[in-house]
């Protein structure tokens, strides 16, 4: 049997890695996808494990040879999803996860429609502005940007098989393991 590929998304400042980490911890089978990127690796990171960390070059030629479920550029710098991981690793059974932002969930729903895609909601915009500005890492330009984003990622949301509220953390890793259950039980 195959493995399921499961996309989950949301804003920035919504919870979803938080959310995600718990959610892993307490299934071990199911294993979260490795980007590729062309950054540099930040102290501690490791290739293979925390990113798949290749040449500007390298990913330009995966883009051309149509490598990638999805990819985009940030800040100067190009991440993907390389479609033979998302494979080799579903074709082993095992149960993959992409945590990608909306537009790549997008790409990689176009190419792979079976894939699930889950999107994690705040309980409102005000409380996403709480918690952005609660972290003290972006100035007021950025925080105003990644709200007007936010605004555009919350009605693409609606294109989603499923929708997570992340406003109490207990009761959306709960709704998270039921959309988990729902789904692989489809499968039997």
């Amino acid at each position: 049997m195959t493995g399921r590929l499961f996309i989950i998304a949301g804003c920035s400042g919504v919870g979803k890695g938080t959310l995600l980490k718990l959610f892993l911890e307490k299934n071990p089978d199911i294993k979260l996808s490795i980007s590729a990127t062309t950054r540099k690796p930040r102290e501690g990171e490791v290739n293979g494990k925390n990113y798949f960390f290749i040449s500007k070059e390298e990913f330009i030629a995966d883009v051309n040879n149509n490598e990638f479920l999805e990819w985009a550029e940030f800040s100067g710098n190009y991440y993907g999803t390389k479609k033979s991981f998302v494979e080799k690793t579903l074709n082993k059974g095992i149960d993959l996860i992409l945590e990608i932002e909306v537009k790549g969930a997008k790409q990689v729903k176009e190419k792979m429609p079976d894939a699930i895609g889950i999107f994690i909601m705040p309980p409102s915009v005000e409380t996403l502005e709480t918690r952005l500005r609660g972290r003290h890492t972006e100035d007021e330009e950025t925080i105003k940007k990644r709200l007007l984003e936010a605004k555009r990622e919350i009605k693409a949301g609606q294109h989603f098989d499923y929708k997570v509220i992340n406003d109490d953390l207990d009761e959306a890793l709960n709704n998270l393991q039921k959309i988990f259950d729902t789904e692989r039980n489809n499968l039997c």
